[in-house]
C-alpha cells in the first residue's frame, strides 16, 4: 500500500511543502515524502508508532490540527479501523490546504473471502471476527460527501498464500485486523478452530500453501479550490457512448 501511494503520488505533477502522514506506522510513507523535500507532520492512533516518528498521537477522527495547515495528507493503512470513517474524511478535507490533496489506502470489504467462509462453517452460526470494512463504491460516495472534488476510489487484489491456518490469524491479530467492535463475540472454542483448521489445508495447493485475498481500496481526493477543472453538466454530452461501443464491435 505504502509503495502504491508513492507511486501514485510521483504521477502528479506539482510540488508539495508540508504533509500529514496519518498513521505513520514504521515511519516508511514519512521518511519517504521527506526524501522528496517535504515538511512532515506524523500522527498515530497508537503511542509507540507516535513517539518512535516524533509525531502525534491521535484518532483519524480526531485530528488536533487547524485547517488549511497541510497541502498533502497520505493515510496509509488505518482508515478501515476508525469509529467515524465519514468524520475522519471530513476532517482530513478541513486539514488540507486549498487544492490540497489527499491519498488514502486501506483493506476493503471484499477481503478474507476463505477466512469468512471457513469460519462460518466450522462454527455452524455466524459470528462477526472480523471487524467491518467498506467497498470501493462506498469508499467514492464518502469521498463526495465529505466534500472532495475530483474524487477518485478504486481497489486492487492481492493474494497471499499460507501453509498454516494458524499463521494466517496471526497475522491478522498483529495487524489488529480481527474484530475490532466493542461488543465482541467469544473466541471461537478449539473444536471450532481444529474445523477451521482442517478446511483450510484442505483447500491448499499442490504445494501445501492456500491462499487468501485481500481486497485494497485507494483513494485520490482534492480539496476544493476555484479553478480546478470541473465535471461536465449532465446531459451536455454531444457523443453517444453506445454509438461509440457499436463502432468499436465492427
Amino acid at each position: 500500500m505504502a509503495d502504491e501511494l508513492l507511486e501514485r503520488l510521483d504521477s502528479v505533477q506539482r510540488p508539495f511543502t508540508r504533509a500529514l502522514d496519518l498513521g505513520c506506522l514504521d515511519g516508511r510513507v514519512g521518511n519517504a515524502l521527506k526524501a522528496r523535500g517535504i515538511e512532515v507532520i506524523s500522527a498515530d492512533p497508537g503511542y509507540r508508532f507516535a513517539k518512535a516518528a516524533g509525531g502525534v498521537q491521535c484518532d483519524e477522527d480526531r485530528l488536533p490540527f487547524a485547517d488549511a495547515s497541510f497541502d498533502l495528507v497520505v493515510a496509509c493503512g488505518g482508515l478501515d479501523q476508525v469509529n467515524d470513517l465519514p468524520g475522519a474524511l471530513l476532517l482530513i478535507r478541513r486539514a488540507l490546504r486549498p487544492d490540497g490533496l489527499f491519498l488514502g489506502a486501506f483493506t476493503g470489504a471484499g477481503s478474507l473471502p476463505r477466512l469468512r467462509s471457513i469460519l462460518l462453517s466450522a462454527e455452524e452460526r455466524a459470528v462477526a471476527r472480523l471487524h467491518p470494512r467498506i467497498d470501493v463504491r462506498s469508499a467514492g460516495d464518502l469521498l463526495a460527501r465529505a466534500g472532495f472534488a475530483l474524487p477518485v476510489a478504486d481497489g486492487e487484489r492481492v493474494t497471499i498464500r499460507y501453509a498454516s491456518f494458524f499463521r494466517l490469524l496471526d497475522d491478522l491479530r498483529g495487524a489488529a485486523a480481527t474484530n475490532l467492535l466493542a461488543d465482541a463475540a467469544p473466541p471461537p472454542t478449539r473444536p471450532a478452530l481444529a474445523r477451521a483448521s482442517e478446511a483450510f489445508t484442505a483447500a491448499s495447493d499442490a504445494d501445501g500453501k492456500t491462499a487468501e485475498t485481500i481486497e485494497i481500496i485507494y483513494l485520490l481526493g482534492w480539496a476544493p479550490a476555484p479553478g480546478q477543472p470541473q465535471p461536465a453538466r449532465r446531459g451536455s454530452a454531444t457523443a453517444s457512448l453506445a454509438e461509440a461501443l457499436k463502432r468499436g464491435k465492427t
